[in-house]
This record gives structure tokens, C-alpha cells and sequence, in this order.
């Protein structure tokens, strides 16, 4: 459990934390590769790209936006893409169950060499329709899930709390998950499939780590590098100045970090993580440079970061690797998703959701407020890539704010 904090929260006082902690102007530290390294994420790349149906998603080079915000270059990872799901959270979940299995099926057969391209054999079959996965979400998460273990032919019990929409539901329940809906906020639904867990004897394929329970959070982190293997190789020789991605409990922030810093090394490029500024929790942390928890609401427009409490395995990266972090408004958040739907002077429409707009909002922000352009280090020769983590994952609630349906944007492209 992390340290708690009172509900008089840094991001109520400022827009902007500098992360006093970072160990700029070094190479990756041995210590965080516990958590996060290469060799884990070469594999999680090999299993991901194997799969029927995958696709590198687009790198949107944005000169519109580019210009109207004062710098050289914005470039867009458009996550709305992946395998149909329109989030990279396919890449984590998918990913978790797939290792979940592996390791259910070396432990019960004895045999180390079982593999992941062992699961559709036959005779494991039978051993997989007896696992049953669960775990909580704000949405995107759980249609990872429970796309991972209707493709791998297992079961999956989806807990989800009191302001997750019914679109976001009924996206989970057609990839065959039993989903349950609980009072109470996004932290409390972890700690509740936890326990139900337990008692039943599943397993629990969370994003968000804690204390003894590490291993599966880092499956899931690794499968978020297959993301930035895609862009750094679309990127080619370019490389960008500013790497801006959304927080949450931190462990996309925390992929992406580690990524680039194992290609970049200690030319590290500056990582800003952005969050709603109700629940700023990584915000928090770095303030204190210890993991902190948030107490009272933390509800926002922004449903895939609604998060309290940091992952116990994203946040020592983002406080060894993450420069800066930046709250959002939900009205931002929202400005931002309408200014990508209809595309800035010559750039193309892209549908970005409420989540992935806020990299979006916060260059906007920075570009209103001189001061925080000034502490980002941005000006006409930085690059800034964006990393849009999902399109409209609730259709209706994406149609509310832009005024179209995905299918409209998409088609103006």
C-alpha cells in the first residue's frame, strides 16, 4: 500500500511538477530491470506481432497542430487501431493472459519448455477452459482481457465500479467476459477482484501492481513496449525532443519510458506524463518522491485515467526516467479530442479519445501558458511526440463531446 495523502492534493495548487528524482544524462539502471527490460519485451513483441490480424497502428506526423502550438515537429502514435480493440491496452491484457497461461500449463505438466504457441495446441485445451482470469477496470483494460482469454479458449470474470459507462461494459461482455459492476471507485474494484480471486481461485491479470503481486503487472507492462519498438522504428533516424504520455497508474508512462531509454540511452528524451487533475496520483508522488495515494473523488471524463494509487512497479521507472508531470481539466481533455476529430489547418482528422487526448491538451496547454511552455523546454526546434492511447472506446460518450461518431472522422480522414 502506498503512503496516503490528504485530499489537499499538489495538482489543486499547480499545472506542473518537475521530477527532482530523475537520473538524467545516464543509461537505463540495472536495478529497474526487475521490472521492465528488453529481453522480457523482445518477447513480448515476438508473441504480440505473431498474432492474426497485427498491424503496426499509424504515427501521424501533425504540422497543423505542429505550428499552432509554436513547435518543429508533433508526431501522434494513433493507438484507436489495435487489433479492433482501439486501445493499447490489447498489447498488455491480451498479452498477461497469454503468459498466465504459459505458466499455468508448465507448472501443471511439468515441462518448462511449454510456450506460448503451445497454447492453441489441442492438447492443452481442456486445461485452458479450466482458468478462469479476472480483473478490475475503467474499461480498456478488461476488453484486453477478455479478448486475450476468448483467443486463448479461457474464462474471464471483469470487475468494473459505479461510473464505468454500459457502452464500456457491453464492449467486454461480446468478447464473452461475465462482467460485474460494484459500488464504489477504481481502486476499490482492484482490491474487490482481488478477494474475489481468492476465494475462487482465479487469476487476478491487473496492470497495477503491489506488494506480492508483481509478476503479472509486468507482463503487461512489457506487452505496452511493443508499442514503442513500432514508433521508434517508424520513426526512423528522427528523434524527438519530448515524449508526452498519459499517467494513470503508470504503467504505459512507465513502458514508454523504459523503452526509449533503452534505445536513446542517456540522451534520453524528455518524458512528460500527463494526468486529469483529479487524480493526479503519479503527479503526487513525484512532488513527495514517494508512492502516493489519493483520498476523495477522483472521477473524470478521462475513465482510463481515473486512478488513485501508482503501480508499485511503474513508479520507481517514472521517478528514475520521468521529467515532468502535468495535470489536465476534463474540459481541456475534451477541447483537445474536438480539435483532433476536425484536424488543425492541413493535418487529417483522427479520432482520439478522452484519455489520449490529454497529450493532446497538455501541449495545449503549454502553448497558452508561457510559463509552462517556458519549464517544458519547448520552443520551435523541439519535437514532441504524442502518445494517443485509444480512439472511442465509448462510442457514446465520444459522440457527446465531438459532435460525430468515430465512423464520421474516421471516414474524413
Amino acid at each position: 500500500m502506498a503512503d496516503t495523502t490528504s485530499e489537499n492534493r499538489v495538482a489543486s495548487e499547480r499545472a506542473h511538477v518537475l521530477n527532482p528524482g530523475r537520473a538524467a544524462g545516464r543509461a537505463y539502471p540495472e536495478d529497474l530491470t526487475e521490472f521492465l527490460n528488453p529481453e522480457q519485451a523482445k518477447q513480448a513483441f515476438d508473441t504480440v506481432t505473431a498474432w492474426p490480424g497485427y498491424a503496426p497502428t499509424p504515427l501521424h506526423k501533425l504540422d497543423g497542430l505542429a505550428a499552432a502550438v509554436g513547435v518543429g515537429d508533433v508526431w501522434y502514435k494513433d493507438e484507436s487501431h489495435r487489433f479492433g480493440l482501439d486501445s493499447f491496452k490489447a498489447l498488455g491484457g491480451a498479452y498477461a493472459v497469454a503468459q498466465v497461461l504459459t505458466r499455468r500449463l508448465r507448472e501443471q505438466h511439468r515441462d518448462p519448455h511449454i510456450s506460448v504457441t503451445d497454447l492453441r495446441s489441442a492438447d492443452f485445451i481442456e486445461d485452458i477452459s479450466k482458468v478462469t482470469v479476472c480483473c478490475a477496470t475503467d474499461g480498456n483494460h478488461g476488453r484486453a482481457v477478455a479478448w486475450g482469454a476468448r483467443t486463448y479458449g479461457c474464462s474471464a470474470n471483469i470487475f468494473v465500479h459505479a461510473n464505468v459507462t454500459k457502452d464500456r461494459i457491453q464492449a467486454m461482455e461480446r468478447f464473452g467476459a461475465n462482467v460485474v459492476q460494484i459500488d464504489g471507485n477504481y481502486d476499490e474494484s482492484v482490491r474487490y477482484a482481488a478477494e474475489q480471486a481468492s476465494a475462487n481461485g482465479w487469476i487476478v491479470v491487473s496492470d497495477t501492481a503491489y506488494e506480492g503481486y508483481t509478476t503479472i503487472p509486468g507482463d503487461v507492462m512489457h506487452g505496452y513496449t511493443v508499442m514503442v519498438a513500432e514508433l521508434l522504428e517508424q520513426l526512423d533516424d528522427h528523434r524527438p525532443t519530448h515524449v508526452v504520455v498519459p499517467g494513470g497508474v503508470g504503467g504505459v508512462a512507465a513502458a514508454v519510458t523504459a523503452a526509449c531509454w533503452w534505445h536513446y540511452g542517456a540522451e534520453l528524451p524528455r518524458i512528460v506524463v500527463v494526468e486529469p487533475d483529479n487524480a493526479a496520483c503519479l503527479m503526487e508522488s513525484a512532488h513527495y518522491q514517494s508512492r502516493r495515494a489519493l483520498l476523495g473523488d477522483i472521477e473524470t471524463v478521462m475513465a482510463g485515467l481515473s486512478c488513485g494509487e501508482p503501480s508499485l512497479t511503474a513508479w520507481p521507472i517514472l521517478q528514475a526516467g520521468a521529467s515532468d508531470f502535468v495535470v489536465v481539466t476534463d474540459a481541456a481533455a475534451c477541447d483537445a479530442m474536438r480539435t483532433m476529430a476536425e484536424g488543425v489547418d492541413k493535418d487529417s482528422p483522427v479520432v482520439s479519445g478522452e484519455s489520449a487526448a490529454s497529450v493532446v491538451a497538455c501541449l495545449q496547454l503549454a502553448a497558452a501558458q508561457p510559463e509552462l511552455y517556458s519549464e517544458l523546454s519547448l520552443g520551435t526546434e523541439s519535437s514532441v511526440l504524442l502518445i494517443g492511447t485509444e480512439g472511442a472506446t465509448d462510442p457514446s460518450v465520444y459522440l457527446n463531446v465531438v459532435g460525430k461518431t468515430a465512423e464520421q472522422v474516421a471516414s474524413a480522414a
